[in-house]
Protein backbone atom coordinates (compact mmCIF):
# COMPACT_ATOMS: atom_id res chain seq x y z
CA UNK A 1 0.00 0.00 0.00
CA UNK A 2 1.45 3.18 -0.71
CA UNK A 3 2.17 6.05 1.39
CA UNK A 4 0.23 9.14 0.42
CA UNK A 5 0.75 12.57 2.55
CA UNK A 6 -1.62 15.28 2.03
CA UNK A 7 -0.82 18.21 0.76
CA UNK A 8 -1.17 21.37 2.57
CA UNK A 9 -4.41 22.35 0.77
CA UNK A 10 -5.83 19.06 1.67
CA UNK A 11 -5.00 19.86 5.38
CA UNK A 12 -6.43 23.00 5.05
CA UNK A 13 -9.58 21.62 3.16
CA UNK A 14 -10.29 19.26 6.17
CA UNK A 15 -9.51 21.71 8.86
CA UNK A 16 -12.11 24.39 6.72
CA UNK A 17 -14.48 21.46 6.83
CA UNK A 18 -13.93 20.60 10.61
CA UNK A 19 -14.33 24.99 11.27
CA UNK A 20 -10.75 24.21 13.01
CA UNK A 21 -8.31 26.99 12.52
CA UNK A 22 -5.07 24.56 12.92
CA UNK A 23 -3.85 20.61 13.61
CA UNK A 24 -3.05 21.56 17.01
CA UNK A 25 -6.19 22.28 18.29
CA UNK A 26 -7.50 18.81 17.88
CA UNK A 27 -4.93 17.73 20.22
CA UNK A 28 -5.79 20.02 22.56
CA UNK A 29 -6.94 17.28 25.12
CA UNK A 30 -2.99 16.45 25.65
CA UNK A 31 -1.13 17.77 28.40
CA UNK A 32 1.85 19.70 26.67
CA UNK A 33 3.99 18.91 29.04
CA UNK A 34 3.42 15.02 27.22
CA UNK A 35 3.92 16.24 23.52
CA UNK A 36 6.91 15.92 21.34
CA UNK A 37 8.65 18.39 20.83
CA UNK A 38 9.93 19.12 17.35
CA UNK A 39 11.84 16.29 16.05
CA UNK A 40 16.03 16.93 15.32
CA UNK A 41 16.35 15.69 11.78
CA UNK A 42 18.79 15.65 9.16
CA UNK A 43 18.24 17.12 5.78
CA UNK A 44 15.73 15.14 3.42
CA UNK A 45 17.93 12.65 0.98
CA UNK A 46 17.13 11.58 -2.67
CA UNK A 47 16.07 7.96 -3.20
CA UNK A 48 19.76 7.17 -4.54
CA UNK A 49 21.88 8.59 -1.49
CA UNK A 50 19.13 7.28 0.68
CA UNK A 51 19.96 3.42 -0.62
CA UNK A 52 24.27 4.02 -0.21
CA UNK A 53 23.47 5.53 3.25
CA UNK A 54 21.75 1.98 4.26
CA UNK A 55 24.12 0.13 2.35
CA UNK A 56 27.10 1.52 4.02
CA UNK A 57 25.16 0.99 7.64
CA UNK A 58 24.42 -2.33 6.63
CA UNK A 59 28.06 -3.41 6.12
CA UNK A 60 28.74 -2.10 9.87
CA UNK A 61 26.76 -5.01 10.80
CA UNK A 62 29.00 -8.08 11.67
CA UNK A 63 27.73 -11.11 11.67
CA UNK A 64 28.04 -13.25 15.26
CA UNK A 65 28.05 -16.90 16.74
CA UNK A 66 25.12 -16.40 18.51
CA UNK A 67 25.08 -18.17 22.30
CA UNK A 68 22.49 -15.47 23.78
CA UNK A 69 18.89 -16.31 24.28
CA UNK A 70 16.80 -14.35 27.29
CA UNK A 71 13.94 -14.66 25.51
CA UNK A 72 14.33 -14.47 21.44
CA UNK A 73 15.91 -17.68 20.58
CA UNK A 74 17.75 -18.47 17.17
CA UNK A 75 16.12 -21.48 15.55
CA UNK A 76 16.01 -22.98 12.19
CA UNK A 77 13.29 -22.05 10.10
CA UNK A 78 12.51 -23.97 6.81
CA UNK A 79 12.69 -21.81 3.60
CA UNK A 80 8.92 -22.81 3.04
CA UNK A 81 7.80 -21.43 6.09
CA UNK A 82 7.97 -17.75 4.87
CA UNK A 83 8.29 -18.87 1.07
CA UNK A 84 4.02 -18.97 2.10
CA UNK A 85 3.70 -16.47 4.19
CA UNK A 86 5.12 -14.30 1.77
CA UNK A 87 2.40 -14.58 -0.56
CA UNK A 88 0.46 -11.62 -1.31
CA UNK A 89 -3.28 -13.68 0.18
CA UNK A 90 -1.38 -13.71 4.08
CA UNK A 91 1.59 -10.68 3.34
CA UNK A 92 -0.94 -7.94 2.99
CA UNK A 93 -3.93 -9.89 4.66
CA UNK A 94 -5.76 -7.11 6.78
CA UNK A 95 -7.69 -8.41 9.77
CA UNK A 96 -10.71 -10.76 8.66
CA UNK A 97 -13.49 -8.83 9.68
CA UNK A 98 -15.04 -9.86 6.51
CA UNK A 99 -15.54 -13.39 7.06
CA UNK A 100 -17.23 -14.41 2.97
CA UNK A 101 -13.85 -12.30 2.07
CA UNK A 102 -11.32 -14.16 4.76
CA UNK A 103 -11.82 -17.77 4.47
CA UNK A 104 -8.09 -18.66 3.57
CA UNK A 105 -6.96 -16.11 6.59
CA UNK A 106 -9.75 -17.13 9.00
CA UNK A 107 -8.64 -20.94 8.35
CA UNK A 108 -5.23 -20.31 8.99
CA UNK A 109 -5.95 -18.97 12.54
CA UNK A 110 -8.43 -21.74 13.56
CA UNK A 111 -5.52 -24.29 12.42
CA UNK A 112 -3.22 -22.01 14.24
CA UNK A 113 -5.89 -21.61 17.66
CA UNK A 114 -6.06 -25.85 17.41
CA UNK A 115 -2.54 -26.53 17.05
CA UNK A 116 -1.76 -24.17 20.32
CA UNK A 117 -4.47 -25.57 22.22
CA UNK A 118 -3.00 -29.34 21.38
CA UNK A 119 0.66 -27.92 22.48
CA UNK A 120 -0.35 -26.61 26.23
CA UNK A 121 -3.26 -29.12 26.25
CA UNK A 122 -5.43 -26.42 27.40
CA UNK A 123 -8.87 -26.48 25.78
CA UNK A 124 -9.06 -22.72 23.98
CA UNK A 125 -6.84 -20.41 22.26
CA UNK A 126 -7.14 -17.14 21.08
CA UNK A 127 -5.54 -16.14 17.41
CA UNK A 128 -2.49 -13.90 19.40
CA UNK A 129 -1.51 -10.64 21.28
CA UNK A 130 1.05 -8.34 20.60
CA UNK A 131 4.14 -10.45 22.02
CA UNK A 132 5.22 -12.37 25.21
CA UNK A 133 5.76 -9.67 27.59
CA UNK A 134 2.15 -7.89 26.52
CA UNK A 135 0.47 -11.82 27.03
CA UNK A 136 1.46 -11.90 30.46
CA UNK A 137 0.19 -8.49 31.15
CA UNK A 138 -3.12 -9.56 29.80
CA UNK A 139 -3.11 -13.03 31.50
CA UNK A 140 -2.69 -11.17 34.67
CA UNK A 141 -5.73 -9.06 34.03
CA UNK A 142 -7.53 -12.14 32.85
CA UNK A 143 -6.84 -13.55 36.40
CA UNK A 144 -8.20 -10.69 37.88
CA UNK A 145 -11.27 -10.50 36.33
CA UNK A 146 -12.12 -13.97 36.47
CA UNK A 147 -10.86 -14.91 40.15
CA UNK A 148 -14.11 -13.12 41.62
CA UNK A 149 -13.90 -15.09 44.86
CA UNK A 150 -10.66 -13.09 45.53
CA UNK A 151 -10.61 -9.71 46.40
CA UNK A 152 -7.29 -8.58 46.93
CA UNK A 153 -6.22 -8.01 43.10
CA UNK A 154 -2.61 -9.54 44.65
CA UNK A 155 -0.47 -11.34 42.28
CA UNK A 156 2.69 -13.49 42.76
CA UNK A 157 5.25 -12.51 40.11
CA UNK A 158 8.31 -14.59 40.42
CA UNK A 159 11.86 -12.69 40.65
CA UNK A 160 12.69 -16.07 37.84
CA UNK A 161 10.14 -14.12 35.17
CA UNK A 162 12.15 -12.35 32.36
CA UNK A 163 13.19 -8.94 33.79
CA UNK A 164 11.73 -7.05 30.80
CA UNK A 165 8.26 -8.82 30.79
CA UNK A 166 8.11 -7.90 34.76
CA UNK A 167 8.46 -4.01 33.55
CA UNK A 168 6.13 -4.22 30.94
CA UNK A 169 3.37 -5.79 33.48
CA UNK A 170 4.12 -2.99 35.90
CA UNK A 171 3.48 -0.62 33.36
CA UNK A 172 0.18 -2.08 32.17
CA UNK A 173 -1.32 -2.56 34.97
CA UNK A 174 0.65 -0.43 37.34
CA UNK A 175 -2.30 1.97 37.19
CA UNK A 176 -5.30 -0.34 37.77
CA UNK A 177 -5.00 -0.42 41.47
CA UNK A 178 -3.19 -4.10 41.23
CA UNK A 179 -0.50 -5.46 43.70
CA UNK A 180 2.65 -7.31 42.34
CA UNK A 181 4.49 -9.16 44.97
CA UNK A 182 7.76 -10.24 44.05
CA UNK A 183 8.93 -13.79 44.93
CA UNK A 184 12.30 -14.33 45.42
CA UNK A 185 14.22 -17.47 43.95
CA UNK A 186 16.42 -19.72 46.02
CA UNK A 187 20.13 -19.26 45.21
CA UNK A 188 21.19 -23.14 45.30
CA UNK A 189 18.76 -24.20 42.22
CA UNK A 190 17.43 -21.21 40.56
CA UNK A 191 13.43 -22.46 41.45
CA UNK A 192 11.15 -20.16 42.87
CA UNK A 193 11.79 -20.13 46.94
CA UNK A 194 9.55 -22.31 48.58
CA UNK A 195 9.61 -20.87 52.04
CA UNK A 196 8.78 -17.64 50.63
CA UNK A 197 5.65 -18.99 48.26
CA UNK A 198 4.59 -20.46 51.81
CA UNK A 199 4.32 -17.16 53.58
CA UNK A 200 1.66 -16.48 51.46
CA UNK A 201 -0.56 -19.76 52.01
CA UNK A 202 -4.05 -18.71 53.50
CA UNK A 203 -4.06 -15.03 51.87
CA UNK A 204 -6.45 -14.06 49.75
CA UNK A 205 -3.98 -14.35 46.44
CA UNK A 206 -5.52 -13.65 43.02
CA UNK A 207 -3.11 -15.42 40.77
CA UNK A 208 0.22 -16.99 40.86
CA UNK A 209 2.57 -16.55 37.53
CA UNK A 210 4.52 -19.81 36.92
CA UNK A 211 7.92 -19.72 34.50
CA UNK A 212 8.37 -22.75 32.75
CA UNK A 213 11.32 -22.23 31.96
CA UNK A 214 12.14 -19.41 34.07
CA UNK A 215 14.34 -16.64 32.89
CA UNK A 216 17.83 -18.97 34.05
CA UNK A 217 16.86 -21.77 32.25
CA UNK A 218 15.85 -23.34 35.30
CA UNK A 219 12.71 -26.06 35.09
CA UNK A 220 10.19 -24.96 38.33
CA UNK A 221 8.51 -27.43 40.46
CA UNK A 222 5.03 -26.82 38.13
CA UNK A 223 3.02 -29.19 39.67
CA UNK A 224 3.82 -28.18 43.06
CA UNK A 225 3.17 -24.60 42.25
CA UNK A 226 -0.35 -25.14 40.39
CA UNK A 227 -1.33 -27.24 43.04
CA UNK A 228 -0.35 -24.90 45.42
CA UNK A 229 -1.93 -22.07 43.23
CA UNK A 230 -5.37 -24.38 43.86
CA UNK A 231 -5.06 -25.16 47.34
CA UNK A 232 -4.95 -21.19 47.90
CA UNK A 233 -8.03 -20.51 45.79
CA UNK A 234 -5.39 -18.23 43.02
CA UNK A 235 -5.15 -18.74 39.53
CA UNK A 236 -2.54 -20.45 38.04
CA UNK A 237 -0.68 -18.49 35.27
CA UNK A 238 1.37 -20.73 32.98
CA UNK A 239 4.43 -18.33 31.35
CA UNK A 240 5.89 -21.11 29.13
CA UNK A 241 8.33 -21.66 25.85
CA UNK A 242 6.67 -23.24 22.85
CA UNK A 243 9.22 -25.11 21.57
CA UNK A 244 9.77 -26.47 25.10
CA UNK A 245 6.60 -27.78 25.32
CA UNK A 246 7.03 -30.29 22.72
CA UNK A 247 9.44 -32.47 25.37
CA UNK A 248 7.67 -31.06 29.26
CA UNK A 249 4.66 -31.29 30.62
CA UNK A 250 1.98 -29.25 29.19
CA UNK A 251 0.30 -26.47 31.45
CA UNK A 252 -3.14 -28.65 31.55
CA UNK A 253 -1.64 -31.45 32.88
CA UNK A 254 0.48 -29.74 35.40
CA UNK A 255 -0.36 -30.56 38.91
CA UNK A 256 -3.95 -32.04 40.01
CA UNK A 257 -6.23 -29.72 38.09
CA UNK A 258 -3.67 -28.09 35.77
CA UNK A 259 -3.12 -24.27 34.81
CA UNK A 260 -5.50 -21.79 33.83
CA UNK A 261 -3.93 -19.68 31.94
CA UNK A 262 -0.95 -20.53 29.54
CA UNK A 263 0.82 -17.42 27.85
CA UNK A 264 4.19 -16.80 26.53
CA UNK A 265 5.76 -15.43 23.16
CA UNK A 266 5.70 -17.55 19.97
CA UNK A 267 9.02 -16.41 17.97
CA UNK A 268 10.50 -19.82 18.76
CA UNK A 269 7.86 -20.93 16.42
CA UNK A 270 9.42 -20.30 12.81
CA UNK A 271 9.93 -16.35 13.65
CA UNK A 272 13.90 -14.95 12.90
CA UNK A 273 15.50 -12.92 14.99
CA UNK A 274 15.63 -9.67 13.72
CA UNK A 275 16.47 -6.67 16.02
CA UNK A 276 13.64 -7.44 18.59
CA UNK A 277 10.79 -8.17 16.04
CA UNK A 278 8.07 -8.22 15.19
CA UNK A 279 7.51 -11.32 17.41
CA UNK A 280 3.76 -12.91 18.30
CA UNK A 281 1.99 -13.63 22.21
CA UNK A 282 -0.18 -16.71 22.60
CA UNK A 283 -2.54 -17.42 24.98
CA UNK A 284 -4.32 -20.42 26.06
CA UNK A 285 -7.11 -21.30 28.71
CA UNK A 286 -9.23 -23.31 30.46
CA UNK A 287 -13.42 -23.76 28.61
CA UNK A 288 -14.41 -22.19 32.12
CA UNK A 289 -12.58 -19.08 31.64
CA UNK A 290 -13.62 -18.34 27.83
CA UNK A 291 -15.65 -15.21 27.91
CA UNK A 292 -12.35 -13.64 29.64
CA UNK A 293 -10.05 -14.42 27.47
CA UNK A 294 -8.39 -11.70 25.58
CA UNK A 295 -7.91 -11.25 21.62
CA UNK A 296 -9.71 -12.65 19.25
CA UNK A 297 -11.03 -16.19 18.29
CA UNK A 298 -11.83 -18.19 15.03
CA UNK A 299 -14.55 -20.60 14.99
CA UNK A 300 -15.53 -23.28 12.77
CA UNK A 301 -19.05 -23.63 11.46
CA UNK A 302 -21.09 -25.54 8.29
CA UNK A 303 -22.97 -23.59 5.85
CA UNK A 304 -26.80 -24.33 4.13
CA UNK A 305 -25.03 -26.96 2.35
CA UNK A 306 -22.99 -28.72 4.84
CA UNK A 307 -19.35 -27.19 3.64
CA UNK A 308 -17.18 -25.94 6.51
CA UNK A 309 -16.76 -22.29 7.17
CA UNK A 310 -15.07 -19.58 9.37
CA UNK A 311 -15.60 -16.98 11.13
CA UNK A 312 -14.77 -14.55 13.95
CA UNK A 313 -16.52 -15.42 16.96
CA UNK A 314 -17.59 -14.52 20.50
CA UNK A 315 -17.29 -10.84 19.76
CA UNK A 316 -18.91 -9.91 23.00
CA UNK A 317 -15.49 -10.30 24.73
CA UNK A 318 -13.88 -8.28 22.05
CA UNK A 319 -13.05 -4.78 21.01
CA UNK A 320 -16.58 -4.27 19.00
CA UNK A 321 -17.86 -3.41 22.57
CA UNK A 322 -17.36 -0.33 24.11
CA UNK A 323 -13.47 0.11 25.35
CA UNK A 324 -14.21 0.07 28.44
CA UNK A 325 -15.94 -3.14 28.68
CA UNK A 326 -13.69 -4.67 25.89
CA UNK A 327 -11.11 -7.18 27.64
CA UNK A 328 -8.14 -6.11 25.37
CA UNK A 329 -7.62 -3.79 22.13
CA UNK A 330 -4.68 -6.11 21.24
CA UNK A 331 -5.19 -8.13 18.33
CA UNK A 332 -3.28 -7.21 15.26
CA UNK A 333 -0.64 -9.64 14.87
CA UNK A 334 -2.68 -12.41 13.40
CA UNK A 335 -1.64 -11.26 9.70
CA UNK A 336 1.98 -12.55 9.31
CA UNK A 337 3.57 -14.03 12.24
CA UNK A 338 0.84 -16.35 13.37
CA UNK A 339 0.53 -17.72 9.99
CA UNK A 340 4.18 -18.23 9.71
CA UNK A 341 4.16 -19.90 13.42
CA UNK A 342 1.57 -22.21 11.71
CA UNK A 343 3.40 -23.33 8.78
CA UNK A 344 6.41 -23.87 10.63
CA UNK A 345 4.27 -26.35 13.11
CA UNK A 346 2.81 -28.00 10.06
CA UNK A 347 5.77 -28.55 8.43
CA UNK A 348 7.65 -29.83 11.67
CA UNK A 349 4.72 -31.78 13.38
CA UNK A 350 4.99 -32.63 17.21
CA UNK A 351 8.09 -34.83 15.79
CA UNK A 352 9.85 -32.14 14.10
CA UNK A 353 9.52 -29.78 17.20
CA UNK A 354 10.41 -33.13 19.69
CA UNK A 355 13.51 -33.09 17.85
CA UNK A 356 14.43 -29.80 17.92
CA UNK A 357 14.32 -28.98 21.45
CA UNK A 358 15.82 -32.73 22.24
CA UNK A 359 18.73 -31.50 19.91
CA UNK A 360 18.45 -27.68 21.73
CA UNK A 361 18.60 -29.64 25.02
CA UNK A 362 21.69 -31.93 23.90
CA UNK A 363 24.07 -29.01 22.74
CA UNK A 364 22.98 -27.63 26.12
CA UNK A 365 24.38 -30.21 27.80
CA UNK A 366 27.78 -30.67 25.20
CA UNK A 367 28.61 -26.99 26.30
CA UNK A 368 27.84 -27.51 30.29
CA UNK A 369 30.27 -30.17 30.65
CA UNK A 370 32.86 -28.76 28.26
CA UNK A 371 33.18 -25.20 30.71
CA UNK A 372 32.70 -27.37 33.74
CA UNK A 373 35.93 -28.64 32.76
CA UNK A 374 37.36 -25.13 32.69
CA UNK A 375 39.10 -23.81 35.56
CA UNK A 376 37.59 -19.86 36.29
CA UNK A 377 34.07 -20.74 35.12
CA UNK A 378 30.86 -22.21 37.43
CA UNK A 379 27.54 -23.52 36.42
CA UNK A 380 25.57 -20.99 39.33
CA UNK A 381 22.25 -23.19 39.38
CA UNK A 382 21.74 -26.90 40.38
CA UNK A 383 18.59 -27.25 38.98
CA UNK A 384 17.55 -29.07 35.38
CA UNK A 385 17.76 -27.02 32.93
CA UNK A 386 16.07 -26.75 29.22
CA UNK A 387 18.41 -24.73 26.49
CA UNK A 388 19.94 -22.34 28.77
CA UNK A 389 22.03 -21.96 31.54
CA UNK A 390 23.93 -19.08 34.05
CA UNK A 391 27.61 -19.86 34.41
CA UNK A 392 29.79 -17.37 36.64
CA UNK A 393 33.41 -16.37 35.21
CA UNK A 394 35.94 -15.38 37.73
CA UNK A 395 36.80 -12.19 35.04
CA UNK A 396 34.08 -9.25 35.09
CA UNK A 397 31.11 -10.77 32.68
CA UNK A 398 31.70 -7.20 30.79
CA UNK A 399 35.09 -8.62 29.91
CA UNK A 400 34.08 -11.88 28.92
CA UNK A 401 31.74 -10.72 26.38
CA UNK A 402 33.72 -8.13 24.99
CA UNK A 403 36.00 -10.45 24.40
CA UNK A 404 34.26 -13.60 22.81
CA UNK A 405 32.91 -10.60 20.82
CA UNK A 406 36.14 -9.37 19.46
CA UNK A 407 36.57 -13.49 18.70
CA UNK A 408 33.15 -13.10 16.53
CA UNK A 409 31.35 -15.18 19.36
CA UNK A 410 27.73 -13.62 21.25
CA UNK A 411 28.31 -15.23 24.70
CA UNK A 412 25.20 -15.09 26.03
CA UNK A 413 23.49 -12.06 27.99
CA UNK A 414 24.68 -10.74 30.62
CA UNK A 415 23.08 -10.84 34.36
CA UNK A 416 24.56 -8.31 36.28
CA UNK A 417 22.26 -5.62 35.75
CA UNK A 418 19.35 -6.87 37.07
CA UNK A 419 20.70 -9.80 39.06
CA UNK A 420 24.18 -8.40 41.02
CA UNK A 421 23.79 -10.80 43.68
CA UNK A 422 24.83 -13.37 41.51
CA UNK A 423 28.34 -11.63 40.72
CA UNK A 424 29.79 -12.48 37.21
CA UNK A 425 26.95 -14.57 35.57
CA UNK A 426 25.93 -15.02 32.26
CA UNK A 427 23.28 -16.84 30.72
CA UNK A 428 24.19 -18.59 28.02
CA UNK A 429 22.02 -20.41 25.37
CA UNK A 430 22.58 -23.25 22.55
CA UNK A 431 19.91 -24.12 20.37
CA UNK A 432 19.90 -26.80 17.23
CA UNK A 433 21.21 -24.67 15.07
CA UNK A 434 24.93 -24.51 17.17
CA UNK A 435 27.55 -27.80 15.75
CA UNK A 436 29.73 -29.63 17.62
CA UNK A 437 32.69 -27.37 16.50
CA UNK A 438 30.80 -24.02 17.59
CA UNK A 439 30.49 -25.53 20.77
CA UNK A 440 34.05 -26.21 20.67
CA UNK A 441 35.05 -23.11 19.52
CA UNK A 442 32.90 -21.25 22.13
CA UNK A 443 34.67 -23.48 24.75
CA UNK A 444 38.24 -22.59 23.28
CA UNK A 445 37.86 -18.94 23.96
CA UNK A 446 36.24 -18.27 26.97
CA UNK A 447 39.34 -20.70 28.20
CA UNK A 448 41.58 -18.12 26.31
CA UNK A 449 40.11 -15.11 28.01
CA UNK A 450 40.65 -17.15 31.02
CA UNK A 451 44.60 -17.21 30.86
CA UNK A 452 44.35 -21.29 29.57
CA UNK A 453 46.20 -20.94 26.81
Amino acid sequence: MPFIPHTEDDIREMLAALGTASIGVLFDEIPASLRCRPLDLPPALKEMEVARLMHARAGQNRPLLCFAGAGAYEHHVPAAVWAVAGRGEFYSAYTPYQAEASQGTLHVLYEYQSMMASLTALDVSNASLYDGATSLAEAVLMAVRTNRKSHSRRILMPKTVHPFYRRVVETIVGSQALELIELPYDLETGRIDPAALETHSGTDVAALVIPQINFFGVLEAVDELTDWAAANGAIAIALVNPMALAVLKPPGEWGREGADIACGDGQPLGIPLSGGGPYFGFMCCRKAHLHQLPGRLVGRTVDVDGKPGFTLTLQAREQHIRRGRATSNICTNQGLMVTAATIYMALLGPEGLRRVALQSHRNTVSLMQGLAGIEGVDRVFAGPFFHEAVIRTRRPAREIMDGLAERGILGGYELTREYPELGEAILVCVTETRTREDIESYLCEIASLLGHD
